[in-house]
């Protein structure tokens, strides 16, 4: 009787556990991670992890919408995760809605070709390595409400010429703009 009881409680955490994971889903060639299904919001994420590598499909102009909705549900889009756009070596440009608070660690790594991104005056922090590799960017402006920017945030951007870095940034990590012809002028 008690095998039975210890089965069955097994089965009940495992399946609560099952139920309380994030829910990644896929609307019009973006891909989400839901953060809370109280508040209804979500963040952009990557297509899977597999093999050790951050798989995503992007490319060309990706303007990522304010919300999205999905199984019947609305759901804010309120960051730009981690790895979203890792490795998307053929997209150009990005728009983020207004209502985006973070642009997550390396969220943009290695996206050589991406030439132009705006960024909303929602977002407070730029994580590490957020732009590492973006060789082709040549001009960015953080906004006014940016409060951190991350460890090696521009590490690699070797176009960036011109950046405009708000009076609001208070914390600014190790080496954020190693490696840009900006740090070189």
């Amino acid at each position: 009787m008690n095998q039975i009881k210890i089965t069955l409680l097994t089965i009940a955490v495992l399946l609560c556990s099952i139920s309380a994971r994030a829910q990644n889903f896929e609307v019009d060639g973006i891909y989400y991670k839901v953060l809370s299904r109280e508040k209804l919001t979500a963040e952009v994420t990557y297509k899977r992890y597999y093999n050790g590598n951050y798989e995503n499909d992007y490319s060309g102009a990706v303007i990522i919408p304010s919300t999205v909705t999905y199984d019947s549900k609305t759901y804010s889009v309120m960051s730009i995760g981690d790895h979203a756009f890792e490795g998307c070596s053929s997209l150009t440009s990005i728009t983020m809605p207004e209502g985006v608070t973070s642009i997550g660690n390396n969220a943009f790594y290695n996206c050589s070709s991406l030439t132009n991104i705006t960024i909303p005056e929602s977002v407070t922090s730029i994580g590490s390595s957020a732009f590492w590799g973006c060789s082709s960017l040549t001009s960015i402006t953080i906004p006014e409400g940016v409060i951190s920017i991350g460890n090696n945030a521009f590490n690699g951007c070797r176009s960036l010429t011109n950046i405009t870095i708000p009076e609001s940034v208070t914390s600014i990590g190790f080496n954020p703009f190693k490696g840009t012809a900006w740090l070189n002028n």
